[in-house]
């Protein structure tokens, strides 16, 4: 190993790639390794990660080895959510575990399957999506996740087919016995003039620290429609890294909620790529922090073609030591006139110790365009919290009501009733009990 690379805190990991006996997808993963080679992991001077310390959380807690962590979970029923009749996708410790999952596979009308067997069934429809909008060249955690993913789940959603029940994918990190570090992969397509709703959910058990990484390619092709939800609430001493991204096509509509709870650290690289005219994107998105917990949501709206609208709100509370970062970016291409976009992070700072930051950027290269980007930081009105009080209503009930409202709204994408009523009751919970 070169002292470059030794430098740069990677060796042990770039070694500890080749001497693990992948399966599929090796023409993949060598050339991801060589991009994470190049690419090294991100210190205070990379412009991407410069108030996010993941380099040095990595090398401080983690030993670095590409084995599954046993497990000892016998029962998922505590991470499900209640009232919702869906398709269960069940992964504990980075390993697909088929006992737990729940898939109708007599459907024809939407295949589901690991992405080891579709690589293994369907290689030359795989090789059509796959890692093709990762960015794992551009990207240390996306090479990262692309040489070493030890399963991933392949959803393809036939043409002009509504899929009734959505999608629960669970993440499940058993730490009570040691370290966990998982990399997983998501690769769906969902056709022309289809529907689907994916509700995406984090969850650990034990106090052992765990590393993940999870990168997501979702094509949504002509009029075709998907509601995405990612509810990030691990217990444990998690530290997590995100790439999603999301392509859409011609009058496709997205509606995203990303909401985020707990963990030591969270990183969210989110982008959705309108490759399509009349386009309709959401994208929202809320932190609630406390403790010493660091979220870091990094967004990019990119449009590419004319006549389309994407709207982007996040907010964040933050309280104690925590930390929240948002960097939002919207390009609009010079062939896509008649674009409006919009975004607007707002921030509310509990304590003197919390601090956000936030770099909304807007560029454009197109005239005929409406576009708006806004950030803004501050305390809670404290008009509104005296007036409360002096209708009889105590201190602390008063402040979780405001905080409450400003939070609501980020649910608007939401459209299935019982995963808004959950997601309702859990932020209400949670600023009730730590706010």
């Amino acid at each position: 190993m070169t002292a470059a690379l030794e430098k740069n805190g990677i060796g042990e990991i770039v070694k500890s790639f080749h001497e693990t006996k992948f399966g599929e997808a090796s023409e993949y993963r060598t050339k991801a390794i060589a991009n994470f080679e190049q690419l090294g992991l991100p210190t205070n001077k990379s412009e991407e990660y410069r108030f996010t310390p993941i380099t040095k959380a990595i090398t401080k807690n983690f030993e670095w080895k590409n084995k599954l962590s046993p497990s000892s979970i016998s029962s998922i029923d505590q991470f499900l959510i209640d009232g919702i009749e869906a398709t269960i996708l069940v992964f504990v410790n980075g390993s697909y575990s088929q006992s737990h999952s729940k898939i109708d596979h007599s459907s024809k009308e939407i295949k589901i399957t690991s992405l080891s067997e579709a690589f293994r069934a369907d290689k030359e429809v795989i090789s059509k999506y796959f890692d093709k909008l990762s960015q794992s060249e551009a990207d240390p955690f996306a090479a990262m996740n692309t040489a070493f993913w030890q399963e991933g789940i392949f959803i393809h959603v036939s043409e002009n087919t509504k899929v009734e029940r959505p999608i629960l994918f669970l993440h499940i990190s058993d730490a009570s016995q040691e370290q966990v570090i998982t990399h997983s992969r998501l690769l769906l397509v969902v056709e022309k003039g289809s529907s689907l709703s994916v509700i995406e959910k984090f969850d650990s058990v034990g106090s052992n620290p765990i590393f993940q990484t999870l990168t997501e390619e979702i094509i949504v092709k002509e009029n075709a429609q998907l509601e995405y939800c990612k509810i990030q609430n691990d217990s444990g001493n998690s530290h997590q890294v995100t790439n999603t991204v999301i392509q859409q096509s011609n009058s496709s509509k997205v509606d995203t909620c990303t909401i985020t709870l707990n963990g030591q650290l969270v990183r969210n690289n989110f982008s959705i790529v309108i490759d399509g005219e009349h386009c309709e994107s959401h994208f929202h998105g809320l932190y609630l922090l406390n403790g010493n917990t660091i979220a870091d949501n990094h967004t990019v709206v990119d449009h590419k073609k004319p006549n389309s609208f994407s709207n982007e709100l996040y907010k964040g509370i933050m309280d104690g030591n925590s930390k929240g970062i948002f960097n939002g970016k919207i390009f609009v291409r010079p062939q896509a006139q008649k674009t409006n976009a919009f975004q607007s992070n707002r921030n509310i700072l509990m304590s003197e110790d919390a601090t956000v930051n936030t770099k909304p950027q807007l560029e454009i290269w197109a005239d005929d365009v409406k576009c708006s980007h806004g950030c803004t930081s501050g305390q809670l009105d404290e008009e509104a919290l005296f007036y409360l009080q002096t209708r009889g209503i105590p201190y602390d009930s008063a402040k979780a009501m405001l905080l409450y409202a400003f939070a609501l709204d980020v649910l608007a994408p939401v459209k299935n009733e019982k995963l808004k009523v959950y997601l309702d009751s859990l932020i209400a919970e949670r600023l009730n009990k730590n706010f």
